[in-house]
């Protein structure tokens, strides 16, 4: 069983970058020249760190945020959530657009909505596509979604960088809705070949929530392979309720969760059934799991304690009991 601990400060491995090598003040990936990515890339850990940085008692929250996850996944409370266990998250799409073909369609977005609650449901088509992890696979972690509203708006800006300029009117962007009850989503272009961020629960409610490449949003219309089946906003979701990367950001690190097994590192395209990791012990690597950066073809599913870590956001007392009706 992997040693859960938690966030001590900012330079902490825990928060350590996507882009390893980089320095917290390279974190921050600026707009650049727009490309279809060929390689998963998530910059939440990058985001985390600059705020981290910005914000020195972020750290404190997150340590609390960790102590109170602990206690409810070693309690009876993750079975008395609500009468059937499950939450309703009402989701807020906003879409900026420089080019009419990145104003996407509705039905695009719908695609989206029914990507998360399948793969969240555990009724995703592609669940048992393997043996591998049977036993630990999470089913219905009983988080659904539903659409509420669509925001869109025109913007000189061509390209958006890290640096939640998307969250902003001030700077082009669209402000969140109801931040705190509310899942935001920001579709956009990105430069940098990111694919996506979130914001992990503890930071501030004004620029709280997801934000995706719009190639890489949905599984119809300009979502595009391979990342046009909609896994990149499953992955970023599960960082908003408090997931980490599956490897945590390190060699062989530590994600926080007791029944995913140690990573060598971030796996990357269709790895082949049970590969083997690099860490000691030579566990079969979890490469299938949303956490990971495989391709969308070839992440299916979350863990049983990967559930109960995102369960735990929204328990009474939790940081996403907020969005509780």
């Amino acid at each position: 069983m992997k040693k859960l601990f938690l966030v001590a400060a900012a330079g902490f491995l825990l928060i350590s970058g996507c882009n390893k090598s980089s320095s917290p003040s390279e974190n921050t990936v600026k707009a650049d020249e727009p490309a279809l990515p060929t390689q998963r890339k998530c910059a939440a850990y990058d985001v985390l760190e600059e705020q981290l940085r910005q914000d020195p008692s972020l750290a404190q929250r997150m340590n609390d945020i960790e102590a109170f996850t602990r206690r409810f996944s070693e309690s009876t409370e993750a079975n008395k959530l609500l009468a059937d266990g499950s939450m309703e998250v009402p989701v807020v799409v906003n879409v900026l657009y420089h080019t009419t073909a990145e104003n996407i369609s509705d039905a695009q977005i719908a695609s989206q909505i029914a990507v998360l609650n399948e793969d969240y449901g555990g009724y995703n088509a592609d669940v048992n596509a393997t043996s591998t992890y049977q036993s630990v696979k999470a089913g219905d972690t009983k988080i659904h979604f539903v659409l509420s509203n669509t925001v869109r708006k025109s913007s000189t800006v061509a390209s958006w960088g890290t640096n939640d300029a998307m969250k902003k009117s001030s700077q082009g962007g669209i402000d969140p809705t109801s931040p705190t009850t509310t899942l935001n989503i920001w579709v956009c272009t990105m430069g940098g070949g990111i694919l996506g961020y979130a914001q992990f629960p503890g930071g501030n409610s004004a620029t709280d929530g997801v934000v995706i490449l719009n190639t890489a949003f949905g599984r119809t219309g300009t979502a595009a392979a391979p990342y046009g089946l909609g896994r990149t906003a499953t992955h970023e979701v599960g960082h908003y309720f408090n997931l980490r990367h599956i490897w945590g950001d390190r060699r062989c690190g530590d994600d926080l969760v007791a029944d995913t097994p140690a990573h060598d590192g971030a796996n990357f395209g269709c790895p082949p059934a049970n590969f083997k990791s690099k860490c000691p012990g030579r566990p079969i690597e979890m490469t299938m799991n949303y956490m990971d950066y495989t391709d969308d073809a070839c992440m299916y599913m979350f863990s049983a304690g990967q559930k109960t870590r995102m369960n735990a956001t929204y328990a009474v007392g939790g940081p996403r009991a907020s969005l509780r009706p």
